[in-house]
């Protein structure tokens, strides 16, 4: 296992009136597209390596395994805050918690992680990740 830092950086999103299922709230599967839409703002953002420098680089990013717990529904126009941080690293991949946070009551609406693997875009297998990787991400 890689140390890391575990800082936590923030990503806010508004809720759209396509995000809404049958039930009048987000759909479940729509709150990975929030914390997917986050990690690629942070990385530009924070970590100063966006995902396009990754692929420059020959690589990518796959989920290998997600988890998460709904506690609250998130509504139509919820103002929604994204926190996540690298929890783990390890020689192939991160373990990225996150949780989303109604702003209106500052209430956790859901929480979780996903384990991503480094992929190799020729061979389309996990690589190890390079150091320079490792040290840009461990703010």
């Amino acid at each position: 296992m890689i140390k890391v830092n575990k800082s936590k950086f923030e990503s806010v999103i508004q809720i759209r009136p396509d995000d809404i299922d049958m039930n009048h709230h987000v759909h479940s599967s729509r709150y990975m597209d929030y914390v997917l839409a986050a990690r690629f703002d942070q990385m530009e953002r924070c970590y100063k390596m966006p995902m396009s420098e990754f692929i420059t680089h020959g690589f990518s990013w796959v989920i290998k395994n997600t988890f998460i717990e709904y506690k609250r529904p998130l509504l139509l126009g919820d103002p929604i805050k994204i926190i996540t941080y690298i929890d783990e690293m390890q020689k192939d991949g991160v373990k990225v918690n996150f949780e989303i946070i109604k702003t209106n009551n500052n209430k956790s609406a859901c929480s979780g992680y996903f384990n991503y693997t480094m992929v190799d875009l020729k061979t389309g297998r996990a690589a190890e990740i390079p150091e320079w990787i490792i040290e840009r991400y461990a703010i």
